[in-house]
């Protein structure tokens, strides 16, 4: 286990470039360890600090003697002359002011990074009343500040119990997941014990480097159970697919190796965190991401303003380059105008109330658009648009400046996150679903055709594969249900071949979500019998009072607790749930 993987193509629309990059990356938690040493194993004192002590004095020997030997050689001060000798102190000086420098910061880091073992169960999608298996990984994290460990989404997600140890410590202490941003791959833990804290210092976020700047990543990496320290440059900075979360956001490229259990510790620029190790480039040689310190802050704050994850922002645009000059003419944009295409909006969001297809965005919030989509970043360097829109806060408003009929319009857009139709993971959370004589029905989910093996997208149904991938919501709360299966008695033999297949009307009324078709099928208890449309205009037709009595025997049967997942029940206990809030 450890290489945790996700589709190349997503549903959610990210504007200009919504189906994110086509490289094959892996995001990395440390493969599962022997249970019966998970818990007890100790931990050597690491040895680096005292390597780095001696290459430090190795420098400063290897400098004093080629200085004293030049001079043994006759090149004495009255030789070389005042300047070239003040250079020559300047350089010792320098150099070890450096070695101090980087020292400082790895000494900091050993007493910030901890090592994360997180024990975790993941739900079973085709049978969504269990659990399988629970399995034990380990990754990386780091303290920041308010006694808070910052460290991957990835490294916690369905997790059952948390332990984290410090450096230099056998113990283990007991951590508290408090928030998770799977989108952006982090999450936040807090531990209670003030044992835990005696020593630890917390580090501070610095900003973007620079490209060739050095990176120092440190964490917990398989291989060995101490520390490591590896070094890096980075390569680029530019948004990038998040293979955990599914979504595109900026990360760092850095050409120092992130390996299993890496994942979750910092990467240091001097003594400031440049960004957080959480995946790296399947079939490359020491090509790593690191999550930049933008990303970061966003997750903080909207943590620290709301007690919970918000989510980042999206546009609900899908939107095409204007680089033809034959298609700038077409959409009469004038000589020196630069700007993309719209081509499709979402319905839920709110550009729907104001842009139409074919407007031509010229800028945003000032920014002008390039033809390509990109906008000014940094110096010389260009950045997608996409990355303003997920820097916004939830119902934050963006000026946006479009070109419709050849006119030029100013209009204000709030953005907020969106939801996507199908869901492309359900981490930390019990899928749902709803038995009726033995047909389970249950949302689509990407997870769900996950269960159709590593090869899913050419294993899984076909039209639940495309629908997954792009078709998107008409309303809020709109979900994909579907018959996954049919647990066989007398009173459905015969519509076992209709698994699978989509669920579009209950008696006649078209479905929602899975709570809208609840509420359908216990309204239909005034009816003799109950009708369900699917795919390919396949009916499946039942005696209401008899289908009722089935289903109590088929999950006796079956050893199933209850009909109904556990957010069902809880929505059918509101006391103000009706058909209304379903929909």
């Amino acid at each position: 286990m450890g290489v945790i993987r996700s589709a190349i193509r997503s549903s959610r629309i990210y504007g200009l470039f919504g189906n994110g990059s086509s490289r094959k990356i892996s995001a990395y938690r440390a493969p599962t360890v022997d249970s019966t040493n998970f818990f007890t194993s100790g931990c050597q004192r690491c040895r680096f600090g005292d390597a780095f002590r001696r290459s430090s004095t190795e420098m400063h020997l290897k400098l004093t003697s080629w200085v004293s030997t030049s001079s043994s050689r006759g090149y004495c001060s009255s030789s070389i002359g005042k300047g070239e000798l003040e250079a020559e102190n300047t350089f010792i000086s320098t150099s070890n002011g450096v070695l101090d420098d980087s020292f400082r910061a790895i000494e900091l880091a050993m007493d910030s990074v901890v090592k994360i073992f997180t024990v975790a169960s993941s739900p079973s999608y085709f049978l969504p009343w269990q659990n399988k298996s629970q399995r034990e990984t380990m990754g990386s994290g780091f303290v920041i500040s308010e006694r808070r460990i910052l460290s991957n989404a990835h490294v916690v997600a369905d997790h059952t119990f948390v332990l984290v140890r410090k450096h230099g410590s056998p113990t283990k202490y007991r951590a508290e997941v408090k928030a998770v941003g799977h989108e952006c791959d982090l999450a936040i833990l807090t531990v209670e014990n003030e044992e835990f804290w005696a020593g630890m210092k917390f580090l501070e976020l610095g900003d973007i480097p620079l490209m060739q700047e050095a990176v120092a990543v440190v964490g917990y990496p398989q291989g060995g159970d101490n520390i490591s320290v590896t070094k890096g440059v980075v390569s680029r900075v530019e948004p990038t697919q998040y293979v955990h979360g599914a979504t595109q956001l900026l990360a760092i490229q850095i050409d120092a190796a992130i390996n299993p259990g890496n994942s979750g510790g910092p990467a240091l620029m001097g003594d400031k965190v440049a960004g957080v190790a959480f995946q790296n480039l399947s079939n490359a040689e020491n090509i790593g991401y690191i999550i930049p310190v933008p990303v970061i802050k966003h997750f903080i704050s909207g943590v620290e303003e709301t007690g919970k994850y918000v989510g980042f922002c999206s546009i609900g645009l899908s939107c095409q380059p204007t680089e033809n000059a034959q298609l700038r003419e077409h959409f009469k944009m004038p000589l020196g105008s630069t700007g993309v295409l719209v081509n499709r909006i979402s319905p839920v969001s709110d550009a729907y109330r104001v842009l139409k297809k074919d407007d031509i965005l010229l800028s945003f919030d000032g920014y002008k658009i390039a033809n390509d989509g990109s906008v000014p970043f940094r110096n010389r360097e260009r950045i997608t648009f996409d990355h303003l829109v997920s820097m916004k806060k939830p119902n934050e408003t963006c000026a946006i400046k479009i070109l419709r009929d050849g006119k030029e319009h100013k209009v204000t857009i709030t953005l907020r996150p969106l939801q996507p139709l199908v869901p492309a993971h359900q981490f930390d959370k019990l899928p749902s679903y709803f038995i009726f004589a033995g047909l389970v029905f249950i949302p689509l989910t990407q997870p769900y055709l996950h269960e159709y093996g590593e090869d899913w997208y050419n294993t899984s149904p076909r039209r639940l594969c495309e629908r997954a991938l792009r078709e998107t919501p008409q309303k809020a709360g709109q979900e994909l249900v579907i018959l996954s299966q049919v647990l066989m008695d007398d009173i459905n033999t015969g519509y076992e071949r209709l698994a699978e297949l989509q669920v579009k009307k209950v008696n006649g009324i078209e479905v929602d979500n899975l709570v809208h078709m609840r509420q359908l099928v216990e309204e239909g208890s005034n009816q003799e019998n109950i009708r369900f449309d699917l795919d390919d205009e396949r009916v499946i037709a039942l005696n209401y009072n008899s289908a009722k009595i089935a289903t109590s025997r088929i999950l006796k049967r079956h050893r199933i607790p209850s009909a109904l997942s556990q957010d069902l029940i809880a929505e059918q206990d509101r006391p103000d749930f009706d058909l209304a809030s379903a929909l």
